[in-house]
């Protein structure tokens, strides 16, 4: 069953918490960085249209999408931050390179967010060609960057409002 392709990042303004007050970390893979910069491009953005301050987003970039683990960790650490975003872009090839890149990095993220001490955003775009790629990254399927933004704001604002509920 065929359906139709709309812009996927499509959101209700309204519906999201202002991000004024909050501290954004975004880790992005310099590989695919077509695609990449634009994805970050999107998240900044956005960020800011939310009310967070430039000064309040730090950019790091790694080479990789496989360092994102790494430098999301570093980020976490730091306590600098209330949200990290990571992102990148795995394209498949003719190797299982793909595979161990993608599953390797997605299982470092999602421990990150076991840890619960701040929220990793994934923004790791796994595609199968280029094409799906740049659909995603500002194409006809809007930007993930901005929908990974979003998603950070949201799940800070949900922290805060846990804390305050176990005061």
């Amino acid at each position: 069953m065929a359906t139709a392709l709309h812009n996927l990042s499509d959101y209700d303004v309204e519906s999201v918490p202002s991000a004024e007050g909050m501290r954004f970390g975004i880790a992005v893979s310099e590989w695919n960085k077509e695609v990449t910069g634009a994805l970050l491009q999107g998240a900044y953005d956005t960020l800011l249209r939310h009310g967070a301050r430039a000064e309040d987003i730090t950019v790091l970039t790694v080479p990789g999408s496989f360092e994102l683990v790494y430098a999301s960790s570093r980020m976490v650490r730091s306590e600098r931050f209330d949200a990290v975003i990571a992102i990148g872009c795995v394209v498949r090839g003719d190797t299982p390179h793909f595979d161990y890149i993608c599953q390797g990095t997605t299982q470092g993220l999602a421990d990150l967010n076991r840890e619960g001490h701040i929220p990793v955003i994934y923004g790791l775009l796994t595609c199968n060609d280029m094409e799906q790629a740049e659909m995603r990254a500002g194409g006809m399927l809007g930007n993930k960057g901005d929908e990974c933004a979003i998603t950070a704001i949201r799940m800070v604002d949900y922290g805060r409002r846990l804390d305050v509920a176990e005061k």
